[in-house]
């Protein structure tokens, strides 16, 4: 997955590192592939499949499922589909919206000959519709099926919470729709969403695991979420749930929601008991193939043979976008990252940040993305610097709802937004970062990477 010349700005094309940079960016990316990632652990001799440390002889089952939801479901289903050959009876794989054209973008075709015997369904994201319902229940329904002589594979990865839902006897589809939606506009964190999602759906918080259950599984789990926890990860169809209703309602709570959340959600909260605890379950073998953290260790391997001092200064930033801008911008320009334990700065370097802000929506209409948003906030503090460069990444090319993965940031940005009268900070209340990069042509758009693992932050020095 060569990326390089995707990374095309007016801020990039005019340094002198510019194809160092590229390389550096592309070289993340490419450590998510899915299908490379898959293909790393899972691998089959003759019969026997090996992954994660145990075996599986392949002729002993009765038959072998594939189950694949998220950004990166096709290409994962792909890899796997090679992995198996003609062990591989069926399959379901949960696709975000553009459906078989995505082919191309994940540069498949290594399991072409048996993806006929999978069913392709496309589904919606970040708000799950009618598709995500259908795309739930078919799961449901394949996996009631399995006996304790099958093997089902899982393969999950970001934006399966939204694509793949069934929710609890009571609630209805609308109501989850309303409750994402009240939740993504207040800022409420990834981890927070999935306290909700997994106390009100059937497939998550160990809902696939349990219908599945006697039969043997494996899930690979591209992470998505800081620090992957299991159960954050498209809300861990396949691992138990950690947490409770009682926790659900107080992220409700902590957000002043219960007034607007939908009575018949509240209830089910209210009511719905621990049954599922009796209920028989085997989490199965598990290991997570991508993360924010494989990725930014990519980029600094990169960036070292490029002659850069490269460090990861974190990868669990979180926070709002805005502040955590501001704070980034101005370590930055005071070539202050003490907070990180940097002391001793090198020139030329290249510090990495992973994780994934949040911005507060309210009432504004403005377009733009997290990573967008927290670079706006950090203009004003990189003013007139020459020397000094931030970029922001969302590793799946898709900044919020825009076409933007991220943006190029340096102090002629701030120079070249005055001459054109973009004003940074009302730009910033209306959450417009995106028109506002747009005119500097400052915005990263390498298109959708076939990959989710969070967002990456790069702090570049000259």
């Amino acid at each position: 997955m060569k990326l390089e010349n995707f990374f095309t700005t007016t801020s990039i094309e005019g340094c002198v590192s510019s194809s160092a940079i590229k390389r550096i960016l592309s070289s993340a990316l490419e450590a998510a592939n899915p299908a490379d990632a898959v293909q790393r652990q899972l691998a089959r001799a003759g019969d026997l499949l090996q992954f994660n440390g145990q075996e599986y002889p392949l002729r002993n089952f009765s038959a072998i499922y594939l189950i694949s939801v998220g950004k990166a479901a096709i290409s994962m289903a792909d890899a796997t589909s090679a992995v198996l050959g003609h062990y591989l009876s069926a399959g379901i794989v949960v696709l975000k919206k553009t459906g078989k054209q995505h082919l191309g973008d994940a540069q498949l075709g290594r399991g072409t000959a048996y993806l006929e015997k999978l069913i392709f369904l496309e589904s919606s994201h970040p708000l799950p519709d009618k598709r995500s319902l259908e795309a739930g229940e078919k799961i449901l329904d394949l996996l009631s099926k399995t006996t304790s002589d099958d093997l089902v594979i899982f393969l999950i990865s970001g934006g399966g919470s939204a694509l793949m839902t069934a929710p609890v006897d009571g609630v209805s589809l609308r109501d989850m729709e309303k409750l994402t939606s009240l939740l993504l506009g207040c800022g409420a964190r990834i981890d927070e969403i999935n306290t909700l999602r997994r106390s009100l759906d059937r497939v998550k918080g160990g809902g696939l695991a349990r219908v599945a259950f006697p039969a043997q599984t494996i899930s690979l789990l591209l992470s998505d979420v800081v620090d992957s926890p299991l159960e954050a990860i498209a809300s861990g169809p396949t691992v138990p749930n950690p947490t409770t209703c009682a926790d659900a309602l107080a992220v409700l709570k902590k957000y002043d929601l219960l007034a607007q959340t939908p009575s018949a959600i509240l209830e089910a909260l209210q009511k719905k008991n621990d049954l599922e605890s009796n209920e028989p379950f085997s989490e199965g073998n598990i290991s997570v193939i991508g993360s924010n953290l494989i990725s930014a260790r990519a980029a600094q391997a990169q960036a070292t043979s490029e002659g850069f001092d490269a460090h990861i200064l974190t990868t669990s930033l979180q926070g709002e976008a805005a502040q955590v801008g501001r704070e980034l911008g101005m370590m930055l320009s005071q070539n202050n990252f003490t907070k990180y334990g940097i002391r001793n700065i090198s020139r030329p370097f290249c510090y990495i940040l992973g994780g994934e802000t949040t911005v507060t929506l309210g009432t504004a209409t403005g377009y733009g993305g997290r990573n967008q948003e927290l670079a706006l906030a950090a203009v004003n503090d990189l003013a007139d610097l020459r020397d000094v460069m931030l970029i922001t990444l969302a590793t799946d090319g898709e900044d919020g709802p825009t076409d933007a993965a991220g943006v190029v940031l340096t102090g002629e940005s701030f120079v070249r937004a005055q001459e054109l009268g973009l004003d940074v900070e009302a730009y910033l209340c209306e959450h417009n970062a995106y028109h506002f990069f747009d005119a500097l042509d400052d915005l990263l758009k390498p298109g959708s990477t076939g990959t989710n693992v969070n967002d990456l932050t790069f702090f570049f020095g000259f």
